[in-house]
């Protein structure tokens, strides 16, 4: 994750992992944030990326990577540098939630996620009979799941934007925190090697 753009050079960065089955909507809500405005999209094969400045010196990038089966076996190479995690549900969709459950699970296991806060974005809300946020929360055992680290859920709909900016400022929020975290624990290990 080193894509560097000058003229975001001076603000902090921070690198967001943005994951979910295909078809959950992550491009959508990516192009809904980064542009205020609703794209056709296709099933993302391979990944996009995208920077968004949150304001006061901060931008974050999107990794939007592709979630087509074939595609989740090289979420893993995308976790290295991740500050934060993204994870994207389709709310309406109840055939694929337990398969969307178990991704999300076997990505939170991933060491290099350790601690790493996330943000599950409950999608589709304006479609009849979608889960709210509180029972994705049940079915993804969420408070078990993220014990160890910040976690929020929010519902939201990527074709009106209804619930983003809340999503992209606690996202903000946890990310500058556990950044934050991250550079106190290097400065305190590289005084415990001199």
């Amino acid at each position: 994750m080193g894509l560097q753009n000058t003229k975001h050079s001076k603000a902090k960065q921070a690198n967001m992992l943005m994951l979910g089955l295909d078809s959950a909507g992550k491009s959508t809500l990516l192009y809904k944030l980064k542009y205020n405005d609703v794209f056709l999209t296709i099933p993302t094969i391979g990944f996009n990326v995208d920077m968004i400045d949150t304001g006061k010196d901060f931008t974050l990038t999107f990794w939007d990577v592709g979630g087509q089966q074939k595609m989740r076996q090289f979420w893993c190479n995308f976790l290295e540098n991740a500050d934060g995690l993204l994870y994207v549900v389709d709310s309406s969709d109840k055939q694929r939630l337990e398969e969307s459950r178990k991704e999300f699970e076997l990505i939170l296991r991933n060491d290099s996620l350790r601690s790493v806060p996330v943000v599950v974005l409950a999608n589709k809300q304006d479609l009849p009979g979608a889960l709210n946020a509180e029972e994705i929360t049940r079915r993804f055992h969420i408070k078990k799941s993220c014990s160890d680290r910040n976690w929020y859920v929010q519902p939201c709909c990527a074709l009106t934007g209804e619930g983003l900016s809340e999503a992209l400022q606690r996202l903000t929020s946890f990310v500058k925190h556990y950044s934050r975290s991250k550079e106190t624990s290097t400065i305190f290990k590289e005084i415990e090697t001199l």
